[in-house]
């Protein structure tokens, strides 16, 4: 179905009128959809100002673009007028260095330093197999992160980490990644064990495995807490614990910030509360006991009694 001509004339005018130019769900500092959230990300990096349309608040122009354009969904980004793609398109553009190209920006961007522990090279051989040691890392904004074996990519760095192994870094990572060390150990819940400079302090889950491991090799050195009611603590508690009261909390607010703290209560959700509060209140080191006590009698000590 062709646009009206009123409509046509109005799109033809923002597409023409600025050189970059994004149709998206939301604004620009306040998307309203993830993968417009993902395309003002890239944009806010490459280039100081560019024009955004937000479809929400005019329904003619959000069905009327996707008519203009013949592409069915939003985002959608424009640069000198022509139209570049949706969102996976644009992120796509941008790995590979093409968007950079596209926009006539240079990014000061270099690959990230990053070393492999000889546990982690042999995990990493043995994932190989007979296949070439390419092993690809992938940290998003909020530092979750993925590894697996992969080939190379158009605009991939190809960081040569130790021990004969090499490992590709997406332009897009590679700005989180400078400085990181990536371990691996097989006792515990086991697996590769990342540490990351750049990675802001955030409460880290802590397997029933990887406490006991814990209580064995830093005895005395942290602060096990359990965030339970006094009546729940009489029926099941963990040795070496205190119970949070409120004057615990006052003390507890008066350790040293670097001073690791554990918190746990009967499966997980509480504890995970009390751990964010004292991570806000600077404590850099914060863990949370995936499961609780219940996970803790199940899987460490029978004798803890389950309710």
């Amino acid at each position: 179905m062709a646009l009206e001509p009123a409509l046509n004339q109005r799109l033809s005018d923002l597409v023409t009128n600025h050189q970059v130019l994004l149709f998206m769900k939301g604004t620009r500092h306040f998307p309203q959809c993830g993968f417009s959230a993902t395309v003002t990300q890239i944009l806010d990096g490459l280039v100081p100002e560019y024009k955004t349309v937000n479809v929400l608040t005019d329904p003619e122009i959000r069905q009327g673009i996707k008519e203009f354009s013949n592409w069915p969904t939003i985002p959608q980004l424009y640069v000198n007028g022509q139209f570049v793609g949706g969102c996976d398109i644009v992120r796509e553009m941008y790995l590979a260095g093409e968007l950079q190209t596209l926009l006539g920006v240079a990014e000061d961007l270099k690959a990230p330093s990053i070393t492999v522990s000889p546990a982690a090279a042999r995990a990493f051989q043995e994932a190989a197999g007979d296949g070439p040691p390419l092993f690809r890392i992938e940290a998003t904004p909020r530092f979750e992160y993925s590894l697996s074996v992969d080939e190379a990519k158009p605009g991939d760095f190809q960081v040569d980490a130790g021990h004969q192994i090499t490992v590709l870094v997406d332009r897009d990572t590679a700005k989180r990644t400078d400085g990181l060390v990536i371990d691996y150990s097989s006792e515990g819940s086991g697996g590769f064990k990342l540490k990351n400079p750049n990675e802001p302090p955030r409460v880290r889950e802590l397997s029933p495995q990887d406490l006991q491991q814990m209580r064995t090799a830093q005895a005395g050195k942290f602060k096990l807490i359990d965030v339970r009611t006094e009546g729940e603590r009489e029926t099941a508690k963990i040795d070496d614990s205190v119970l949070m009261t409120a004057d615990e909390k006052t003390t507890l607010m008066e350790l040293p910030k670097d001073t690791p703290l554990v918190f746990y209560c009967h499966h997980g959700q509480r504890s995970r509360a009390a751990a964010e509060s004292f991570l806000s209140a600077g404590f850099g080191q914060v863990y949370n006991l995936s499961g609780g006590i219940d996970a803790w009698s199940q899987v460490i000590d029978s004798s803890v009694p389950r309710y």
